[in-house]
């Protein structure tokens, strides 16, 4: 397999998308990925004793099987990176996928630039970072059609997880001889790989000694409109004010059906020529996804704040807090979008082409190739997770075209898999909060980060109205961060929030770490055990009237 992978690597070139930012349609959100990580130099690194190791940036490769249920399938070369530049002997092993993407590139993880390499520098641990399959190159099957899909799931996700600390030799000294029995791991995430991180503590209790998850998002979700609410609630408020007025006004015209008034509308915003009222409708999310890219050390020249700017100040002027109104704001998001920000998004592309979703011979909906990760996402959204991200029910304030409702994305999947959705399919979210306790997971020594600003907050511990209560065992540890921000050491430079995160996190590991004993040392009654299987659905404020999932 090993040949295959380096065939592939050769030949094979990024798959085209259709957006200059990696989307397949402007009208599908952004991945919901961990920040990159600069890696501080190129070349050899220096160990603590002097020793000459690899770059951060080799490339090293695991056969990983590809079922996990059948092993009798064999197995894929999987890629990693790795170095044990802080290590010393009976140090932890620290393993973090960044999920949905290609790896390549996010080897700085390795570094103390991010949380994980801290806590590898304070503990004297080694650092590995693993490519998630069916991202990037390392594909159990050479392309990414339904049948090769089948095996592209959670649960195989978080075998693979627990395979490698069983099964891999580490390129260092002993790296055969450090297993979960004789060395504490510990499982670091952002994101959906911090949602894996609790998933597989859930699933694989005492395989992984201690997690770390950053922007967790436990809690499966289909209607997922709670995207926008932290968005809504931290942007400047005279320019929420505004997007919730011209937002109510689109969705009027739209669902009123009066022609002229809807031609009217899409010439405003300078796609005239997108059919449906649906995707016009929600072409405008792009405006507020720019939120996502935030981090502390954000300028004010940051495309999401460029937009507000756009909407807000006239003549050199803001608006108050109650914003423009309408008849400004209108206007002047309808320039915004025609003179700067549809180039932006759709480069020269036809509007129709960059934005609609209802053509079903655009080549996004078919193209198989490997390392597509919209494609590979998008197969976890519509069979595992949902995160649909849509309007606000009627009794909500909303940032989005109530047009823009589940079965807007859902049809979406059953056109780029119709092999495996003959209709349009509804995610299994009650299926994997089941398994893996989402929101209420109970596991020791797992470790909880969160921002407050983080769009993708409404599916973490730190849901608004859950109440999830933070404990020594279990800690959940809030900063006043964007998506993952508490992953990049760099963060804590600008935001005292953050560095209060990465400090007690600090502390909580060391801790865990000093009661850590082999295998054959440990009472097996105190491995963390996961929670009883939840009877019932709780009520969370933001989550009122949002529907199914």
């Amino acid at each position: 397999m090993l040949g295959y992978l380096r065939v592939a690597l050769a030949l094979a070139s990024v798959v085209s998308a259709a957006l200059r930012d990696g989307r397949p349609n402007a009208n599908t959100p952004p991945l919901p990925a961990v920040p990159v990580v600069d890696v501080p130099f190129e070349g050899p690194v220096t160990s603590r004793n002097g020793t000459t190791l690899p770059p951060y940036n080799t490339t090293y490769y695991f056969e990983q099987l590809i079922d996990h249920t059948n092993p009798s399938l064999g197995t894929f070369t999987q890629r990693y990176w790795f170095t044990y530049e802080f290590y010393e002997p009976g140090g932890p092993i620290l393993l973090m996928t960044p999920g949905e993407t290609d790896a390549d590139g996010y080897y700085g993880y390795l570094t103390n630039g991010s949380i994980m390499g801290q806590i590898a520098q304070q503990n004297n641990g080694a650092v590995a970072l693993i490519e998630h399959r069916f991202y990037g190159y390392s594909n159990p099957y050479p392309d990414l059609s339904v049948q090769s899909l089948r095996v592209h799931t959670i649960e195989q996700a978080i075998n693979d997880l627990v395979y490698f600390t069983q099964n891999a030799n580490l390129p260092m000294p002993g790296g055969n001889q450090v297993t979960p029995d004789k060395a504490p791991w510990i499982l670091v995430g952002g994101s959906y790989s911090g949602a894996l991180t609790s998933w597989t503590m859930v699933d694989k209790p005492g395989v992984f000694y201690a997690g770390y998850a950053s922007s967790a998002v436990v809690e499966a979700i289909t209607d997922y409109w709670g995207y926008f609410e932290p968005i809504r609630q931290y942007m400047p408020k005279n320019c929420s004010a505004d997007v919730e007025a011209v937002i109510a006004y689109v969705d009027q015209v739209f669902m009123g059906g009066n022609a002229t008034a809807i031609a009217s509308v899409k010439a405003n915003f300078g796609i005239p020529d997108v059919t449906h009222n649906d995707d016009a409708a929600g072409a405008l999310r792009n405006n507020l996804w720019d939120w996502q890219s935030l981090q502390p050390d954000t300028g004010p020249g940051a495309q999401f704040f460029q937009f507000c700017d756009a909407l807000e100040v006239k003549d050199g002027v803001s608006a108050p807090a109650s914003g423009w109104g309408l008849e400004y704001a209108y206007a002047a998001w309808g320039a915004y979008w025609r003179n700067t920000y549809l180039e932006l998004i759709c480069g020269g592309d036809d509007a129709n082409d960059c934005l609609g979703t209802y053509d079903t011979t655009q080549s996004y909906w078919t193209d198989t190739s490997i390392n597509n990760a919209g494609r590979s996402w998008y197969w976890i959204v519509c069979n595992e997770v949902g995160f649909l991200q849509d309007g606000a029910p009627s009794n909500w304030p909303t940032l989005v075209s109530r047009l823009i409702q589940p079965v807007y994305d859902e049809r979406q999947c059953q056109q780029m898999f119709p092999e495996a959705f003959p209709t349009y399919p509804v995610p299994n979210v009650n299926a994997t909060n089941a398994r893996y306790r989402g929101w209420y997971v109970q596991v020791n020594q797992l470790l909880f980060a969160n921002g407050q600003r983080d769009p993708w907050r409404e599916a973490t511990v730190s849901a608004d109205g859950l109440y999830i209560a933070s404990t020594p065992t279990q800690p959940i540890l809030e900063g006043d961060g964007f998506h993952c921000s508490d992953l990049l050491t760099s963060n804590a430079e600008v935001d005292s929030t953050i560095e209060y995160v990465q400090t007690q996190a600090l502390g909580y590991m060391k801790t865990w770490l000093a009661a850590w004993k082999p295998l054959a040392r440990r009472d097996v009654q105190s491995e963390p055990q996961a929670a009883p299987i939840r009877a019932g659905k709780p009520v969370s404020a933001w989550m009122v009237g949002s529907g199914r999932g």
